[in-house]
């Protein structure tokens, strides 16, 4: 039965200090290791893209420092479940599957960017709010097709403020969706704080008004999030309802290589929160269960520094793009409008 309970305790598996709190998921050694590996991946990937930028090779980024625990969102997924999420949930495309050349040439403002079909994400959005429609909509066909799939939707506080995120609530909740849609909220939208964003105590209280199960869970903490999303996940899975969840987390860096985060928020706030940083935290408790060692994880950091590398190396390999391709991803038919359009920029 759907939780029509107002969440008010944010559900924690692991403190600050990378300590248990009860029982960890049931998970083995090995997929405990890969999520680390994820969340590792995330961060470096997120310092090498602002260096980019800053070095003119790619377009403006969205840093995700802070936000790494949300790999776990996409680790109970099946290959056959779809995500619809936006420019910082890249750590959760990153496990379901997206290839780092495909949202590097997102950045360098490829159209067409080559997201393998069977990884089922669609190419993040950067409309706020948009996507969680989508995701409802996939879910909707999944439930008109009799499949045993789900479609997740992730997007941050700021969006909620949106029509298509409240319209999408709706829709999920009027036709039991299988869709699971999770809200991370960092604090800040821009420079927008979460306490104007509205007047409700949780975000998480918006699914108890549409019928759909509510949930509360700190992002930092990959553990608490992977057990909260595989329950939701499962839920949806077997017809029994979609859920909501808020994940309150924190973004580290600057909302963008665009803004000037000094400008609305202060040193302690940042230092609070440095101090509940997802990486520490679940490298402690992987330490702590000697199943990760700091050579171990030297090696591991230079693993994926390569892998990175690589990425780079491949994606400024590439020929430039032709401008007509921008006429090539809109519809799967061009209107007439369009093929007008092109022609005017481009006679043949």
């Amino acid at each position: 039965m759907p939780n029509h309970a107002l969440p008010d305790q944010v559900y924690q598996l692991l403190t600050p200090q990378g300590q248990l709190v009860g029982s960890a998921p049931d998970l083995s050694d090995d997929q405990f290791l890969a999520l680390y590996r994820w969340m590792v991946l995330s961060r470096q990937f997120s310092d090498r893209m602002i260096a980019l930028q800053r070095q003119g090779r790619t377009g403006t980024f969205a840093a995700l420092n802070g936000q790494e625990a949300a790999a776990a969102l996409a680790l109970p997924l099946q290959r056959g479940d779809w995500l619809a999420g936006s420019y910082r949930d890249i750590p959760a495309y990153l496990c379901k599957g997206a290839p780092l050349l495909a949202l590097m040439e997102t950045y360098q403002g490829r159209v067409g960017a080559h997201y393998p079909k069977e990884a089922h994400v669609l190419p993040f959005q950067i409309i706020l709010g948009t996507q969680m429609l989508h995701a409802v909509g996939i879910a909707m066909g999944i439930q008109y097709d009799g499949q045993a799939q789900v479609a997740v939707g992730i997007c941050g506080d700021g969006a909620t403020s949106e029509g298509d995120f409240n319209e999408a609530l709706n829709f999920a909740g009027v036709f039991n969706a299988p869709v699971v849609l999770v809200v991370q909220d960092n604090q800040w939208a821009i420079s927008t704080p979460r306490a104007r964003q509205t007047a409700a105590a949780r975000i998480a209280h918006r699914g108890v008004g549409f019928g759909v199960s509510a949930h509360l869970v700190d992002g930092n903490d990959a553990l608490a999030l992977y057990q909260v999303m595989s329950e939701c996940v499962a839920r949806a899975r077997a017809g029994d309802g979609p859920s909501l969840i808020e994940t309150i987390t924190y973004r580290l860096g600057a909302h963008s290589t665009a803004d000037d985060p000094t400008k609305y928020r202060t040193t302690d706030e940042l230092s609070e929160w440095q101090a509940r940083d997802p990486l520490v935290r679940y490298r402690r408790f992987l330490m702590d269960r000697a199943l990760l060692s700091p050579n171990d994880d030297e090696l591991l950091h230079e693993e994926v520094d390569a892998e990175i590398q690589a990425a780079v190396e491949a994606l400024e390999a590439l020929a430039p793009q032709d401008p007509k391709a921008l006429f090539d991803y809109v519809y799967a038919e061009p209107t007439r409008q369009l093929q007008e359009q092109r022609s005017a920029l481009f006679p043949e």
